[in-house]
């Protein structure tokens, strides 16, 4: 087993209550490596071997399983696969031994709503089903549960996609496509050949659920399209409501998400439940109930007629973009965080037209400066507390200060949710 965080320990405990002889290896330092994680695999004669020993290991092993985390074109993953041992990922492995069906639903943008909200749906409609893959618990947690469900609601990446050799969803979600990850991968097409893998074991008794004005290849599953742009999709948009085939399903005001990316996620949920056999009666009332979570678009505070919005989930430019196309007034713009290899640029007329100022902070801030120099005033800051403090200072009654950092917060924070909630603090401090 390649790599010990949540992902890789799930399937070391996985597969040992298979009856495998488990060895995990993780090139990182023990010491950064929880210490309960470690205590709890050896308690079971799982093999724990970390730092520069795992990289050099030239045991025999019959099968090797990849972390999503670990690339498999590094150091410790080349390893192994350089000697012919079959590597398999922790999706594909929890995908063998749960047993159901599987929604996958995989996008740059919105996978995390739609699978929430459509986990929320499906339980409501009384399908029992559990959000979980890419968030919450690995897949190979909920095999080991072996919990009395009727499908399982799978948030999936590229990386966990990466590795897959039989993984067929019954419903798979295509929301979006956009740059991202080019700090992982070599090129744009390699990325997005990543995310096509989704279909690659469908055939034509399963649904694909696909985002209309994107350009795939030919699909075997049966096609559901959806698009707030796009006038010959199944689920477009129409005076404000969501319509299946001309018929008016939910009327957007309806519901408590907002923003044409959250259109897409309501119009793929419904699509993705029709798949399941659901009616709009039984589907609606659920959509009309989600509330948001935290750290997407979310309201922290008016403070002197200056709006605050944390939108730390923000992590690739087209989050952003959306993000500053639902706004109306004038924005204070944070943005910047861990360089993954992309440039800013392609963001430059949406900023000239909305953002008044910005203020940058982490590893991309002297090159996002660079990229919108002309289009807005820029000033770069030392910490979120910084940018907070700067922020308040220029705002001006009746703009939005707009937390959407564009990329994402390893340079400076622990995950996406640590940074927005970070600035949500600082926000109410003031």
């Amino acid at each position: 087993m390649l790599g010990a965080g949540l992902s890789g320990t799930a399937a070391a405990h996985l597969l040992k209550d298979e009856g495998a002889m488990v060895t995990v290896l993780d090139s990182a330092d023990e010491k950064t490596i929880l210490k309960t994680t470690i205590e709890g695999m050896r308690a079971r004669r799982i093999e724990v071997i970390c730092g520069p020993e795992a990289g050099q290991n030239a045991a025999h092993y019959e099968m090797v399983v990849l972390s999503p985390g670990i690339d498999p074109a590094s150091r410790l993953a080349q390893n192994f696969s350089s000697r012919g041992i079959p590597t398999i990922g922790e999706l594909e492995l929890g995908w063998r031994s749960c047993g159901l069906p599987v929604v996958a639903i995989t996008g740059t943008n919105g996978k995390t709503t739609t699978t929430e909200l459509l986990a929320q749906m499906l339980n409501a409609c009384g399908q029992r089903t559990i959000a979980c893959g890419n968030i919450g618990k690995p897949l190979s947690e909920v095999a080991r549960e072996g919990r009395d469900l009727d499908v399982l609601t799978v948030e999936v990446s590229s990386f966990q996609l990466e590795t897959i050799t039989t993984f067929r969803p019954s419903v798979s979600a295509w929301l979006n496509f956009a740059p991202d990850h080019l700090d992982r991968y070599r090129s744009l097409g390699d990325y997005r050949a990543a995310k096509l893998r989704i279909f690659d074991y469908q055939t034509a008794d399963d649904v694909a659920v696909v985002n209309a004005v994107e350009s795939l290849p030919p699909l075997k599953a049966r096609k559901i399209t959806f698009s707030a742009y796009a006038d010959h999709a199944d689920f477009r948009l129409e005076q404000g409501a969501i319509v299946y085939q001309s018929t008016p399903v939910l009327r957007l005001g309806e519901t408590k998400l907002r923003g044409s990316h959250n259109i897409e996620n309501l119009m793929a949920t419904l699509a993705i439940g029709l798949a399941r056999g659901l009616t709009f009666e039984q589907m609606v009332p659920p959509l009309r109930a989600y509330e948001p979570r935290p750290h997407r678009m979310e309201l922290v505070r008016d403070l002197e007629e200056v709006t605050y919005i944390n939108d730390s989930k923000a992590t690739n430019l087209d989050a952003v973009e959306k993000a500053l196309l639902a706004q109306t007034k004038p924005v204070v713009l944070i943005a910047g965080g861990k360089d993954k290899g992309f440039s800013f640029d392609p963001l430059r007329s949406i900023v000239a037209e909305k953002v008044r100022a910005t203020i940058l902070i982490g590893e991309m801030a002297e090159r996002i400066c660079g990229d919108w120099s002309g289009a807005t005033k820029c000033e770069i800051a030392h910490s979120i507390a910084d940018a907070v403090e700067r922020a308040h200072a220029i705002a001006q009654p009746g703009e939005v200060v707009l937390f959407s950092p564009g990329t994402s917060s390893f340079d400076m924070f622990k995950s996406y949710a640590d940074r927005g909630d970070q600035f949500r603090a600082l926000v109410h401090a003031l």
